[in-house]
């Protein structure tokens, strides 16, 4: 059995930029590590650390932008009051608005407005209102379109009809950009991406869990992009923390080895993200359906007051356990990440039992299928 973490190793919210001390006897370390998570008799780790209050956002730039699979989306980057970092959140569909980004700015001019992205309708040559989209001003004031159409004296805001997808994602440079078959992030977002720029015709034929849930995007959806690589400890320390897997420790040894918590992450920032983005409760009646596998991250992107309910907890079941190995991921190291993830990070036991059951079931109908062709 894993052991727990032992919380005389968990470091403070902000770790040091450099790790301190130059020699660390990690098999005596590991040692201590093992024997007290054996005392306490638990395997998983802490969950995600809430926030007194959630931070100041302000949405600084939305642009859209058009995708390789032919949808559009909208990237909004935003500033903080927490940290220094650039947060973004990918938005899909137009029926989702900064509130911070439409609210009007002294001394800006109608091109200003157009420039850090504050429109309705779509940019084109020639247009000179941020408010009113000349060519699309038929259809935005038709009834179907919900109204008349924005002016300065109407700023526009998120119109729901149900709970959309979310999706909180943090960066991974190595799983996004580096190909690397250590996790699934980058799999997990493409994925993300995927669900939330279906059209509503072809959603239903989705590759989607046994039980025939699918999860609809009429609302559209929003990725929160975190910058908190490796688990909040940032890119060099996860490349330490690799060099320490391949020495024989789990993701969540390595951390401890480096004097860092288990998850350094917190989801203040999302929460605070998606209220701006009109997601919350005080504008949102139908809440949000969240893709993770992680039900401790449900309590901490709804916010330290509720501010955000999550509706739905919609399971994000790896390609390569929903294809029977045809697609997604093929790497052992992979599997040893995510059977990581199921022991000792929180996925509940329910779900973890799902996925190795369909993983089983899967690969067993793959080889069924193979052994008909080869009687055929």
């Amino acid at each position: 059995m894993t052991p727990a973490v032992p919380a005389s190793l968990l470091s403070p919210s902000f770790t040091p930029p450099a790790t301190p001390g130059g020699s660390i006897n990690t098999a005596e370390l590991l040692q201590q590590t093992q024997l007290a998570g054996a005392r306490q008799g638990s395997t998983h780790t802490k969950p995600p650390r809430l926030l007194s209050r959630l931070p100041n956002v302000e949405c600084i730039v939305r642009a859209r932008i058009p995708t390789t699979t032919g949808a559009e989306m909208f990237l909004h980057l935003y500033h903080n009051d927490l940290d220094n970092k650039e947060h973004l959140a990918i938005v899909f569909g137009n029926t989702i608005r900064s509130r911070s980004l439409d609210k009007i700015r002294p001394g800006e001019t109608e091109m200003d407005r157009m420039i850090r992205g504050a429109y309705v309708g779509k940019l084109r040559p020639g247009r000179v209102s941020s408010w009113y989209d000349e060519e699309k001003a038929e259809e935005a004031a038709s009834p179907e379109a919900g109204g008349a159409v924005s002016s300065p004296h109407t700023l526009p805001r998120s119109s729901l009809k149900e709970a959309p997808l979310v999706r909180i994602h943090s960066e991974c440079y190595t799983g996004e950009t580096a190909w690397s078959a250590r996790c699934d992030c980058g799999e997990q977002l493409d994925e993300a991406a995927r669900l939330m720029s279906l059209p509503m015709e072809t959603l239903a034929e989705a590759a989607s869990p046994p039980d025939g849930a699918v999860p609809s995007n009429a609302a559209g959806g929003v990725i929160v992009y975190l910058r908190q690589e490796g688990r909040g400890i940032g890119l060099g320390e996860k490349l330490k923390a690799y060099n320490l897997q391949d020495l024989g420790s789990d993701t969540v040894e390595a951390n401890l080895l480096l004097r860092h918590p288990a998850d350094a992450r917190s989801y203040g920032l999302a929460t605070a993200i998606l209220v701006d983005l009109g997601l919350g409760i005080d504008s949102n009646p139908h809440g949000i359906r969240l893709l993770t596998n992680n039900p401790d991250k449900i309590r901490a992107v709804e916010g330290p007051n509720r501010e955000v309910v999550v509706k739905e907890r919609v399971p994000m079941v790896p390609l390569a356990w929903r294809s029977g190995g045809k697609m997604g991921i093929k790497s052992s190291e992979v599997e040893g990440y995510l059977r990581t993830k199921v022991c000792r990070q929180s996925i509940s036991c329910k779900l973890a039992y799902f996925l190795i059951i369909l993983k089983q079931c899967l690969t067993l109908s793959s080889q069924i299928s193979k052994m008909g062709h080869l009687l055929q």
